[in-house]
C-alpha cells in the first residue's frame, strides 16, 4: 500500500485547512503589532512622522477611507484614513506635532 495522498484525498483536506485558517484570523482580529489588539475605530501612526494638517474636528462625521490628517515621513506627505464609519471622539495630537510609531492619533466610534 502506498503512503501517497490521492487527488481526492488532497481536494478533501483543502477546505477543512481553509477552514482553520478563516478561525484563526476570526479569533485573532486587527492588530497593530506582533501581540497588540487594536480596538475598532483607533487610528495610530504607522510610521515616526511629523503631523502636517489635520482635516477633521472633534465631534465631525466621518466615513471609512476619509482622511482624518496628513503624516509627514520620509520625505512624503501619508493621509491618515479613517478605518470605520463613524464619529471623531478624541484628536490626540495637533498639528506640527512629531508622533512615534503606535501612537494614537484619532478615535472614532460608530
Amino acid at each position: 500500500m502506498s503512503n501517497k495522498k490521492t487527488s481526492s484525498e488532497t481536494k478533501v483536506a483543502q477546505p477543512q485547512e481553509a477552514k482553520a485558517e478563516k478561525k484563526v484570523v476570526e479569533e485573532i482580529g486587527i492588530y497593530r503589532h506582533l501581540y497588540v489588539k487594536v480596538p475598532e475605530g483607533e487610528v495610530y501612526a504607522f510610521i515616526p512622522g511629523t503631523i502636517m494638517k489635520i482635516f477633521v474636528s472633534k465631534g465631525q462625521k466621518v466615513s471609512k477611507g476619509e482622511a482624518l490628517c496628513s503624516l509627514h515621513a520620509m520625505k512624503m506627505d501619508n493621509n491618515i484614513c479613517s478605518p470605520i464609519d463613524g464619529v471623531v471622539k478624541t484628536i490626540n495630537v495637533k498639528e506640527g506635532q512629531v508622533v512615534s510609531k503606535s501612537d494614537v492619533l484619532f478615535e472614532v466610534r460608530a
